[in-house]
């Protein structure tokens, strides 16, 4: 399964576009969210050649209006379910045997709807179903799942072309096998490009896939199923069901087919799914794959020699962007009380200028979180801080779910180092600051490396080189992702491979060659050309 005389496109990353005033893909957008938000979407489940209704739904609404209906999907019964292992393990045999330049195509093919004829199409349900603002659904929904699709095709072959050398009179070589069963991939609601990933990834490598998108992503989950459609994607080697997540998990993790999971979402969920296989371990056919990521407390450390205005924007930017609800957003942060004052004139400034609404306006940088019961979670923290003798809340504070589920970007300052909102993940726009005394900087970098059980993202700010390899070393277990003099957000795919340790996941870094070699069971093969014929050898003599 080398690359032959294969040569594949060599990846780039998708080039965001501005959509400032004026431009045609402003337009474009704006239309497609008008038709798109009155379109009352029916989404079934996709199972084999089948889009099943069965009658069982739930509504979508944008959480910036949740009274608007933006129509039903379709709730998977177990014999759904079930169902869908037996198409999927029925696709298995000839997708496993497609030659991978074929599912190559066909991926490829997926990118380039996704960067053309889908494009404003993905980034208006990004920005319907999930409050994203065009800016955050762009860099999404379009730029990042086609980077996911075309760079993946480009590991895909440099893992493929990894072989063993051979010496004389004989041929080793490797075939990286898709897993002997299905994948299951549930995925979470923050990132359509996630969405479409996990599945995809694993599909790609010649494994076929049981998708359960959030709950409250299925809105441009059915985009991506279009998209997965168009390019090609065969019949039951992507099979998207919805409904009870219990149900659901408990029925393919039962099957002794299920040969692994890709996961995004919570720490607690997946240590339960991870239990419920260890229970299940003696009734499958082969160890399963456990691929996740899960939570993240991510921090944001800045020494003393730090440029205040430079720290201040990654803190707006970093903890803010899509109200903090990023794997990697900032939500805990540790400033010298030499440039604290500095620093908060510059954020109390940078927040109260932000516009918050609908993402419709696209003058609006903040938007709504995704459903009440985050609304809920984050309100009870603001109000715990405003009653709090250890924090203060010096911007923000404010709440509303008449109309959305907005809340005010908020920022607490804390006395205390192992405040609630220092360690508790919120996800949500709420940063938590801690100042602490200048002469105290490697005190600081111990306390941020053991104040969270979590280990996904990071940020150092030093102008000073030394510092930053001090840091560096001090917090190495701390952050899977770790950023020098810049917020710790942004990966780019091809560019900053993502993931964590600690209770932030397994690591495998998607968008990476590590990432697909945990969906291959490789195998060896040795060929000798001219087997011998005597067992003796040489040290015994005659």
């Amino acid at each position: 399964m080398g690359k032959g005389f294969f040569h594949v496109p060599v990846a780039v990353n998708e080039p965001v576009k501005s959509y400032a005033p004026g431009t045609p893909e402003r337009e474009e957008v704006l239309l497609t969210y008008k038709d798109l938000y009155n379109s009352k979407m029916e989404v079934p489940l996709y199972i084999g050649s089948e889009e099943i209704k069965t009658g069982d739904t739930e509504t979508m609404h944008p959480p910036h209006d949740h009274q608007h209906n933006l129509g039903v999907y379709h709730k998977a019964s177990k014999k759904n379910v079930e169902k869908a292992i037996e198409t999927a393990l029925e696709a298995r045999d000839q997708w496993a045997n497609l030659e991978w330049e074929q599912r190559a195509a066909i991926f490829l093919k997926a990118a380039d709807l996704i960067a053309g004829k889908y494009r404003a199409r993905i980034n208006a349900a990004t920005m319907i179903g999930q409050s994203k603002n065009i800016y955050q659904a762009e860099i999404d929904s379009a730029c990042e799942l086609c980077d996911f699709l075309r760079f993946n095709v480009e590991y895909m072959s440099q893992i493929y072309d990894e072989q063993p050398e051979s010496s004389e009179g004989n041929w080793n070589r490797v075939e990286y096998r898709p897993l002997e069963g299905f994948v299951y991939a549930i995925t979470p609601f923050n990132f359509t490009a996630i969405a479409g990933n996990l599945p995809s990834s694993a599909a790609l490598m010649g494994n076929v896939a049981i998708w359960k998108p959030s709950d409250s992503q299925v809105f441009s989950a059915q985009i991506i199923m279009e998209v997965f459609k168009e390019a090609g994607v065969p019949d039951g080697v992507i099979n998207m069901v919805m409904g009870d997540p219990a149900m659901i998990t408990d029925t393919l993790l039962a099957s002794p087919d299920f040969a692994g999971i890709h996961f995004t979402g919570s720490t607690t969920v997946f240590k339960d799914i991870w239990q419920k296989i260890g229970n299940n371990i003696h009734n499958y056919k082969t160890y399963p794959r456990i691929v996740g990521e899960t939570g993240g407390k991510d921090f944001i450390v800045a020494h003393p020699s730090s440029n205040a205005k430079k720290v201040a924007t990654a803190i707006s930017r970093g903890a803010f962007e899509f109200q903090g609800q990023k794997c990697s957003a900032a939500s805990r942060v540790y400033l010298p009380k030499s440039l604290w004052p500095e620093i908060k004139d510059y954020v109390v400034e940078d927040v109260q200028s932000f516009k918050m609404g609908s993402p419709e306006d696209m003058s609006n940088f903040i938007t709504a979180v995704i459903h009440e019961g985050s609304f809920d979670k984050l309100a009870k923290y603001i109000d715990q801080a405003k009653k709090s003798k250890k924090a203060e809340i010096v911007v923000g504070g404010n709440y509303d779910k008449s109309k959305g589920y907005f809340i005010e970007p908020t920022v607490i300052v804390t006395t205390d180092p192992q405040y609630e909102t220092m360690h508790t993940e919120l996800f949500g726009p709420v940063v938590t600051i801690y100042v602490y005394e200048d002469s105290e900087w490697e005190k600081t970098l111990k306390l941020v490396d053991e104040t969270s059980p979590y280990g996904l993202t990071g940020a150092v700010f030093s102008g000073d080189r030394y510092e930053l390899s001090k840091a560096t070393k001090a917090l190495q277990n701390a952050a899977g992702n770790f950023y020098l003099n810049d917020k710790p957000t942004g990966a780019v795919v091809g560019q900053q491979p993502f993931g964590g340790a600690r209770a932030s996941g397994t690591n495998d870094k998607a968008g990476s060659k590590l990432n697909l070699l945990r969906w291959v069971s490789p195998r060896l093969i040795k060929e000798t050309f001219d087997a011998p014929e005597d067992y003796r050898y040489p040290f015994m003599g005659e």
